[in-house]
């Protein structure tokens, strides 16, 4: 009776660690490269960046002469199951004509270097066919008229800047996210099939859950 008394505790004690390592390990998906269902490229607010306590001053994304709007975050792999692959290989130097070809839409090295490292080794490309997808992913996007240039602050329902992105790029709604903290908009999702179509996104992005957001000007 001890000895099935101690196997049922060891049992108990297996699943227990079993299921704690799964839920550990749900969201980092295969780190084969190439594994992985659809992109997200990620745009972050630049206004809202430099306003917070992340924002560094002496980044180019907060120049006050360029006045950014969107600029690219980074190009993930993500899965439809919630699941993502980061960290897939040894990483070198992005190539400096590589960087500054991306400055324009992507305007820090330090960001450049980190999702190469982390996101663009998980995509099974180069980091010149990467980067150059990131490229051609952020200039297929249509902008709205009213997001191209925000002079003053704007408060709007996040729908309805997802709705305003979706009919601009003749997709569907769900092809868009919304990010927010608190009540001030940070970030747009936009989720991409592997030949860069837009496509619905999976159910495990964070999007906003305000029913209004602040949209910080680009001074």
């Amino acid at each position: 009776m001890l000895r099935r008394n101690l196997l049922l505790t060891l049992v108990a004690v297996w699943f227990v660690a079993a299921n704690a390592c799964a839920r550990r390990h749900a969201n980092e998906g295969d780190n084969s490269t190439g594994g992985f269902d659809y992109y997200v490229l990620a745009l972050s607010w630049a206004p809202q960046f430099c306003a917070s306590q992340g924002g560094d001053p002496s980044s180019n994304e907060c120049d006050p002469v360029r006045h950014y709007g969107f600029v690219v975050h980074g190009l993930w792999p993500q899965n439809d199951d919630g699941s993502y692959p980061q960290h897939c290989a040894q990483t070198r130097p992005v190539q400096a004509d590589t960087v500054q070809q991306l400055l324009s839409i992507m305007p820090s090295l330090r960001l450049i270097e980190h999702e190469w490292a982390t996101h663009g080794t998980c995509t099974g490309l180069s980091p010149r066919s990467y980067f150059a997808t990131i490229e051609k992913a952020f200039t297929n996007l249509q902008i709205p008229s009213e997001y191209r240039t925000v002079s003053r602050p704007m408060t709007i329902n996040p729908a309805q800047m997802e709705k305003a992105f979706a009919e601009a790029n003749h997709a569907t709604q769900a092809a868009f996210g919304v990010s927010c903290k608190r009540s001030e908009f940070v970030a747009l999702y936009v989720c991409l099939a592997k030949d860069l179509h837009y496509r619905s996104c999976g159910t495990a992005l964070r999007e906003c859950r305000a029913s209004q957001i602040d949209i910080r000007p680009m001074l």
